[in-house]
């Protein structure tokens, strides 16, 4: 079908032909991809997420596991070995997520650090907590990382308590050497809640590439931080999808990164949404701007400048399309699609101008 131009005047008035055609491209490639963008994510939500948090006696273990879920699920005792056992702790509403809260490594119990070792192993993220007020990954926390590491390396070191200690960056310098620098440390303290979010960050990054960092997303307090990383990564996404240099090309490939966000935007903030809105959504942002849609493609034919200038109009649409369904999302109001088509002008302005 030859929903596309055959010239290169973007501001040509679009027939009715036109447009037929490419509502019916559209129409078929949002049935392709649909089904399969909704299995990858009812999957990706089925799982269920393990993290382990490690560190000696009173290293703040249960206090960060109320900072993250944003209530006090984990007891807290100033006497060493509180935690006794290997406990998890779910999320509210999200029972397939479970913090488990593992002895102190140096706790008497010599129960305690054999069920660490055994839950190391199956713990999708570890974090390895050493206390900034103490003694700084000590000989014992040095061993005992090193006996983790042999079993799993999906680790972020935590330096919790730097609200009772100076010279941070120091410290956070010295644990990167003593791990040869292959891990990331994140200096928090659980009694203020300094960089908790850099920590909830942290945690994000490292299940995105296990394909569990929805499910975690979730659970989090402010999902807008979350949902702004994702559009942008898609934002990038679409401006290689769209330099594609053979007219049509794009059509299905672009349409399956376009439904995709808006099904994981949708996810992450429990608004369901169905094929018949899916594809709404995408018609009508897209035979709005038709005349670049139909431009787009015409214009590959030229080398090089033409494949920019369609990848621009890409990134920019799927842009505008993130923000604006993240904007309803947010407002808990209807999707206004003129507030897309601004941010699809100013969008694509700003990338011209380059």
């Amino acid at each position: 079908m030859k929903w596309f131009r055959s010239n290169q005047d973007k501001n040509q008035p679009v027939s009715g032909t036109e447009e037929a055609e490419l509502k019916q491209a559209l129409d078929e490639a949002v049935d392709v991809v649909y089904e399969k963008e909704m299995k990858q994510i009812h999957d990706a939500l089925d799982q269920e997420l393990l993290i382990a948090l490690v560190g000696e006696v009173n290293a703040g273990k249960s206090s960060t596991i109320n900072r993250i879920i944003g209530k006090e699920v984990a007891s807290i005792n100033p006497q060493p070995g509180e935690t006794v056992s290997v406990d998890p702790y779910n999320l509210e509403g999200l029972e397939k997520i479970k913090f488990m809260d593992t002895p102190g490594l140096n706790d008497p119990n010599d129960e305690n650090p054999k069920k660490t070792i055994a839950f190391m192993e199956q713990a999708d993220i570890i974090l390895f907590f050493t206390n900034a007020a103490g003694t700084v990954f000590s000989e014992s926390e040095r061993a005992r990382f090193q006996e983790i590491e042999k079993h799993n390396k999906h680790i972020v070191i935590v330096l919790n308590k730097i609200d009772a200690a100076d010279g941070i960056d120091s410290l956070v310098a010295f644990i990167k050497g003593q791990t040869g620098g292959q891990y990331e440390v994140v200096p928090i303290s659980s009694r203020t809640g300094e960089n908790i979010d850099q920590l909830k960050s942290s945690i994000l990054y490292m299940l995105k590439k296990r394909g569990k960092d929805l499910l975690f997303a979730k659970s989090m307090k402010d999902k807008s931080a979350t949902a702004n990383r994702w559009i942008a990564a898609a934002g990038v996404s679409a401006g290689g999808i769209g330099a594609l240099p053979l007219p049509g090309s794009d059509m299905i490939p672009l349409t399956a990164l376009q439904v995709g966000l808006v099904l994981k935007l949708a996810a992450l903030y429990n608004k369901p949404m169905s094929k018949d809105t899916a594809k709404e959504l995408i018609i009508v942002t897209t035979t709005r701007t038709i005349g670049q849609t139909l431009y787009r493609q015409i214009v590959k034919l030229i080398p090089g400048a033409g494949s920019i200038a369609a990848g621009i109009v890409a990134s920019s649409l799927t842009l505008a399309l993130g923000y604006g369904v993240k904007h309803s999302f947010e407002n808990n109001i209807a999707i206004n699609f003129d507030y897309i088509m601004e941010q699809f002008k100013k969008l694509k302005r700003r990338r011209s101008y380059k």
